[in-house]
């Protein structure tokens, strides 16, 4: 069984609300084995539309420890906060 990424693209609305839910985020993931890979701004779209200027990969061990992740109490929690924040979508990948 392989790793699986959750990918989340990102319109920040509150800056404010926003850097206190990425300060709370890492604590849920660590649970579930997961690491941050990387943060990034947009720099360019070379083909195609896409919306969100900001992205973040998270790689998780498997996709179930992905679907447990997201489904957890402590990352639902932080859910109404995220949503205040930006708006986000989110996606997991199995590689």
């Amino acid at each position: 069984m392989g790793s699986a990424y959750v990918i989340g693209h990102i319109s920040i609305k509150d800056a404010a609300k926003w850097a206190t839910y990425r300060s709370r985020v890492p604590a849920t993931l660590e649970p579930w084995g997961a690491e941050l890979v990387f943060r990034g701004q947009r720099t360019a779209i070379f083909a195609g539309e896409h919306a969100h200027p900001d992205v973040v990969v998270i790689r998780f061990p498997s996709p179930e420890a992905a679907a447990g992740w997201h489904a957890s109490a402590a990352y639902q929690a932080l859910i109404p906060l995220r949503q205040e924040a930006a708006d986000v979508v989110l996606l997991a990948y199995d590689a």
